[in-house]
C-alpha cells in the first residue's frame, strides 16, 4: 500500500508534500486552476512519486500531452506518473466549448496515440478523433500512465491500454465490487479519499456533501453512486475519529486499492495527523 497527499497548488511554507510521511504527492486539473504539470515540474528532482489526478483530454491533444509530460519527467528526475481522464461535458462543453462525444471512444483513441509516443515511437495514426504522423525527441523514461475509470466501458480502456486506474468518490465496497475485478492482474487502483477528523460524523459528511454535492450530479459519479447505492458524495468520505478514520482507511486497503491519496479537510495540524495515522499502512 502506498500513501500519497493531494496538493491543490503551490505548497505553502512549512506544509510541503516531501514534509509529510507519503509516498506520492498528487494535484489535478481544476477549471481555472493550476496546470498540474506545471505544478510538479516545479518539484525538481527528489524522492516522491508525483502524479496528475487527473489531466483532461479534450483540451489536450495526445501529441500536446505526451511533450508537456515527457519534459516535465525530465525536469522531475522521472518521478511522473500522468494520470488522464475524459472529465466532465460540464467542462469540456459548457465551459471550453468543445465537443464532448463518445468519451470512452475517444480515450481509447487518445490512448493509443499517447503511449506510443511516450515511449519515443513513431506514431502514424488516422483515426475517427486524431491524425497523427510524428515522433517525440525526448530522450527519457516514459512516464507510467493511470485512467480516470468509473463505468464499465472505461474500466475495459484502463484493463486495455493503462496501468491502473485513478478514483474519487469510491467506497470500500464499491472497489471490491466494482472496480478491482474489471481491471487486469497488477493494475494499480489508486483511490483518493476526502477524510475530516472530527467526533460528528454526520456533521461532516454533510460539510463534504454541500462544499462539493455539485460531483453527486454529474452522470459518471452519479452512476458510481447509485451503483453503491450512496445518496451523494458525502457518503464516501472518510470522517471520524483518529481510530475510526484508520479502520476506514484499512477497509479501502483490504478491499483492493493499491494507493490512497488523501485529502485532508481542516487545518495542517489534521493533514498532518492523519498522515502520521494513515503512515502504518504503508509499505
Amino acid at each position: 500500500m502506498r500513501i500519497g497527499t493531494h496538493q491543490a497548488g503551490p505548497p505553502a511554507p512549512g506544509d510541503r508534500p516531501e514534509d509529510l510521511p507519503v509516498d506520492s504527492a498528487w494535484t489535478n486539473q481544476m477549471p481555472g486552476g493550476w496546470d498540474p504539470l506545471a505544478l510538479l515540474a516545479a518539484h525538481g528532482p527528489g524522492e516522491l512519486e508525483l502524479g496528475t489526478a487527473i489531466v483532461p483530454t479534450y483540451p489536450r491533444h495526445p501529441v500536446a500531452l505526451a511533450t508537456q509530460a515527457l519534459t516535465t519527467q525530465a525536469l522531475v528526475g522521472g518521478r511522473l506518473t500522468l494520470g488522464i481522464g475524459p472529465s466532465h461535458a460540464w467542462h469540456v462543453t459548457d465551459q471550453l466549448g468543445l465537443p464532448y462525444t463518445s468519451p470512452a471512444a475517444h480515450t481509447r483513441e487518445y490512448l493509443e496515440v499517447l503511449r506510443p509516443l511516450l515511449r519515443g515511437e513513431h506514431v502514424r495514426h488516422a483515426g475517427e478523433h486524431f491524425t497523427v504522423d510524428i515522433r517525440l525527441d525526448q530522450p527519457v523514461a516514459p512516464p507510467p500512465v493511470l485512467l480516470s475509470a468509473l463505468g464499465p466501458r472505461m474500466l475495459r480502456v484502463a484493463r486495455d491500454l493503462a496501468d491502473g486506474v485513478l478514483a474519487t468518490w469510491c467506497t470500500p465496497e464499491l472497489v471490491e465490487r466494482h472496480l478491482a475485478p474489471a481491471l487486469g492482474e497488477g493494475a494499480r487502483i489508486v483511490v483518493s479519499a476526502m477524510v475530516v477528523l472530527t467526533d460528528d460524523p454526520d456533521a461532516a459528511r454533510a460539510q463534504v456533501e454541500e462544499a462539493f454535492g455539485a460531483a453527486s450530479r454529474m452522470p459518471a459519479y452519479r452512476a458510481l453512486l447509485d451503483r453503491g447505492g450512496l445518496a451523494g458524495v458525502g457518503d464516501t468520505a472518510v470522517v471520524g475519529s483518529v481510530e475510526q478514520v484508520l479502520a476506514q482507511l484499512t477497509r479501502l486497503r483490504d478491499a483492493g486499492a493499491t494507493d490512497l491519496v488523501l485529502a485532508v479537510l481542516g487545518p495542517p495540524a489534521d493533514r498532518a495527523r492523519v498522515h502520521e495515522v494513515a503512515d502504518g499502512l504503508r509499505g
